[in-house]
């Protein structure tokens, strides 16, 4: 089962609760959580309770709870090896938490500033007592603090309790839960904002200010009225009945606050003329006659059972009865709702644990089952892999613009490692630093829900000669991978055999594009062969190899033959002996592109051709023209110049056919989408074709 945050990374530097139970909630909906801690371990694995059946004290309760389906990998934060380890890990982490006191990564040369330059997308959330002196400075700032605490000066234990002279500590440690609840939903909402702008960014949690905000009705109400609120005891200060009474055997809870709950309260209380007594009909008579209210409900509960109480009021006015956790364990209602989880033990012969689970439901992506908590260090080989695979950009860039993309094979495993596969038109090249491409997925393809949720995938790019693999991998055929020849390549992808370029990718990204998903994969293994790629355009296959038989057939015909090289955001033109420019051209009397690459490597240029941008008649000349679009690198010899595309409207070329041709180069460029023109020196048609 996939949960909705499959795909998403957290590195867990926190301890003890907040942090830990932000994580949780992360990790219980398929987030990759793993905790980094040192060779003690977070101090919750040490705070119990613990089972009659671990006598040597490993498996602390506090600790199964809040750590179930995470990773742990042990670290010296304090060594230069440590540290350049989670640097690793960051790299390819989406977010990271830590709850310690401010500068406590700074000292250790792990502040954010200093973790975003390795991976700029990077949320990191920190929960402290007090907050970070980047969002406002507290002169607690370097307090530490816990629940308790939280509780006490962020306004909760002075409404606790019967009186001011006895405030009470809730029970939950709602200081440290409620900020790590916080801190989860600011987590996915700066993953959003990641997602949207590519930046990550630092995130603060106070859990003084958590708790100020849960005690919301403190501040409105001394603003409203200058009241300072106490102790609540078991009413509530604005409104009766709210709270809880007393019954035979226990308590129950209930509470009014609609004047029509008051009238069925009132009618099941024998007491139908108290709907309509002005000392109790509204809300604003009930508050001021609180005492009054909350003294005949209480004699009138006092007279029944719990049970009895239920069967009177459950379903007709809010009521529930006061459960203890044996009460809540026999509650049909959390079993009907799954919230009592299992965990299962490290040891499959030992009892599994049982744990609250998650209240988040999810139509479209429940909940995967939770799975054991680590043991210290039990992922430890995350650490030595952390290293993301080098990959040489040049070469990539290269792979990249080999050719004009044509058909390609996307392929991977499903969990069962069966191997996966579909036909696509092309894929797109995204960014060298880091390497990245894209692939777009069909919401209806069959294969749509393997791949989007696959950690790793290939693309093949298919050459001229595997036509009938095309077709295979577009069919539904269910043995597809018996049909062909293949291979396991980099992280067990199907490689298929004869493809002329193959591109190893781990998932990096899925974005919802209508009815399409797009894959975004980080490169990291790839290679190309000799050949030309499959081609196709409206339904039918073409080669793309073609092209230089055409031009060797114009050529023998007398036709001009030129190059547009791109460098950076630039193009190569020559320079005449007038000063007039133009794009590089094959000598006559037999012009071929062969031979214009020779020239220009004579002279220190070394171009790289992807394929013909522009085919037209020449109605001046009689002859045709034919320019390839490419690439070109090397020192600049004088006589040539590279001219910024964004001055080609103001610059004089010799021939006004290849003017034209290079504002519509120019306008390709921007868009990043090229085309192949068909005409005379005037008229014809574009015909696009994608080029990484």
């Amino acid at each position: 089962m996939t949960g909705i945050l499959t795909g998403v990374r957290v590195l867990d530097l926190s301890r003890m609760l907040s942090g830990p139970y932000a994580t949780m909630m992360l990790a219980d909906h398929g987030a990759e959580v793993v905790k980094i801690e040192d060779a003690v371990g977070d101090t919750s694995r040490a705070n119990g309770p613990f089972r009659d059946d671990d006598p040597d004290l490993e498996w602390a309760g506090y600790f199964v709870s809040l750590n179930r389906s995470k990773k742990s990998i042990v670290l010296d934060l304090k060594s230069d090896a440590g540290r350049e380890t989670l640097r690793r890990l960051v790299q390819t982490a989406d977010v990271l938490v830590e709850n310690f006191r401010p500068g406590v990564m700074e000292r250790l040369g792990l502040s954010y500033e200093s973790l975003a330059e390795v991976n700029p997308r990077l949320v990191y959330a920190a929960i402290r007592g007090f907050g970070d002196p980047r969002t406002g400075t507290s002169p607690y700032a370097n307090w530490p603090a816990y629940d308790v605490v939280a509780q006490a000066m962020g306004g909760l234990i002075s409404v606790t309790g019967a009186d001011r002279r006895h405030p009470l500590k809730a029970g939950p440690g709602i200081g440290d839960v409620f900020a790590g609840m916080v801190a989860a939903f600011g987590i996915l909402a700066a993953l959003r904002a990641a997602e949207a702008t590519g930046k990550g960014q630092f995130l603060d949690v106070a859990m003084y200010d958590a708790m100020l905000s849960l005690c919301e009705r403190l501040v409105y109400q001394h603003d409203f009225d200058g009241s300072v609120p106490g102790p609540e005891g078991n009413g509530h200060p604005l409104l009766a009945p709210f709270g809880l009474f007393p019954a035979k055997d226990g308590m129950v809870a209930i509470g009014v606050v609609d004047d029509a709950f008051w009238c069925i309260l009132a009618e099941v209380m024998a007491c139908p003329e108290a709907a309509k007594d002005p000392k109790f009909a509204t809300r604003a008579a009930r508050r001021a006659n609180m005492a009054l209210v909350n003294q005949s409900v209480s004699s009138w509960t006092a007279q029944y059972a719990v049970s009895e109480l239920t069967t009177l009021l459950g379903g007709r006015i809010p009521f529930g009865p006061v459960n203890d956790i044996a009460a809540i364990l026999a509650d049909p209602h959390v079993v009907a709702r799954g919230m009592i989880q299992t965990i299962p033990h490290a040891d499959p012969d030992k009892q599994s644990w049982r744990v609250a689970g998650n209240p988040l439901r999810f139509t479209a992506n429940p909940a995967p089952e939770p799975t054991t908590p680590p043991r210290l260090g039990a992922d430890q080989a995350l650490a030595s892999l952390s290293q993301l695979p080098t990959v040489d950009t040049k070469a990539l860039r290269n792979a990249f613009g080999a050719f004009a993309t044509g058909v390609t094979v996307i392929t991977t495993r499903q969990s069962d490692g069966t191997p996966r596969g579909f036909t696509a038109n092309s894929f797109t090249s995204v960014s060298l630093d880091p390497p990245l491409l894209l692939v777009c997925l069909a919401k209806s393809a069959h294969s749509c829900d393997v791949f989007s949720t696959a950690s790793h995938f290939a693309v093949n790019v298919l050459s001229e000669a595997q036509k009938d693999l095309s077709g295979l991998f577009a069919s539904q055929s269910p043995d597809k991978f018996l049909q062909c020849n293949w291979s396991s390549g980099h992280a067990e992808m199907p490689i298929l055999t004869g493809a002329i370029a193959q591109f190893t990718c781990a998932r990096h990204r899925l974005v919802d594009a209508g009815d399409h998903l797009i894959l975004i994969g980080r490169v990291e293994g790839f290679g190309t062969r000799t050949g030309q790629p499959l081609g196709y355009f409206r339904g039918n296959y073409f080669s793309i190899g073609l092209e230089r038989d055409l031009v060797e057939a114009a050529a023998a015909a007398g036709s001009r033959i030129g190059l547009i090289l791109a460098r950076e955001d630039g193009v190569l033109l020559k320079v005449g002996t007038t000063g007039q420019l133009s794009l590089p051209l094959a000598s006559s009397p037999k012009p071929s592109l062969e031979a214009l690459q020779a020239e220009l490597a004579s002279q220190g240029l070394q171009p790289e051709i992807d394929f013909v941008y522009a085919a037209f008649d020449d109605r001046q000349t009689g002859g045709h023209a034919i320019y390839y679009h490419g690439r070109v690198a090397g020192k600049i010899p004088s006589e040539y110049r590279v001219v910024p595309l964004m001055t080609l409207p103001g610059v004089a070329l010799a021939n006004a056919a290849e003017a034209q041709m290079l504002a519509r180069f120019a306008a390709d460029f921007r868009n990043g989408t090229f085309s192949i023109y068909h005409g005379n020196e005037t008229t014809g048609s574009v015909r696009k074709v994608s080029v990484p």
